[in-house]
């Protein structure tokens, strides 16, 4: 069994079902966070460098919002959850040590620690997957 493997299955075994309720809270956010994103673009094309770099942010602003609006969907009916993380660390990691972290640590900056406690929680679902009340639980029961 390689490590990926080992992760996995200690994951499936060490999930208490209250963590299900956390990644279906986890999914919404992002969700809605990919809503409020789509619906002020000129917002997350500034987060991401504006038009100084020609075609790199609509591409960048794009990815963020289709990355949060299905990977929350995603995450909130525990289907692909691991994949539709992985989707999302890169996002999550640039607003927490580049764009956030910019405005200082003090209680105020609400969206660094919004960014900073929803890349720990994708890193807790990273590694105990999505749990019991979940389409990938339900797909690996049914399966025929």
């Amino acid at each position: 069994m390689n490590v990926l493997q080992r992760v996995e299955h200690w994951g499936d075994t060490h999930h208490p079902a209250w963590i299900d309720a956390l990644r279906i809270m986890l999914g919404i956010i992002l969700f809605l966070k990919g809503i409020s994103f789509i619906g002020d673009t000129t917002y997350l094309s500034s987060l991401v460098g504006g038009s100084r770099f020609g075609l790199t942010p609509v591409i960048l602003v794009h990815y963020v919002a289709f990355a949060h609006l299905v990977g929350g969907l995603l995450i909130a009916c525990g289907c692909l959850t691991r994949l539709a993380i992985l989707a999302q660390l890169p996002i999550l990691v640039g607003a927490v040590f580049f764009i956030n972290i910019s405005k200082g640590f003090s209680a105020l900056n609400s969206e660094l620690w919004l960014s900073i406690v929803v890349l720990g929680l994708m890193l807790l679902f990273l590694v105990v997957g999505s749990g019991k009340f979940s389409m990938d639980d339900y797909m690996r029961r049914h399966e025929h």
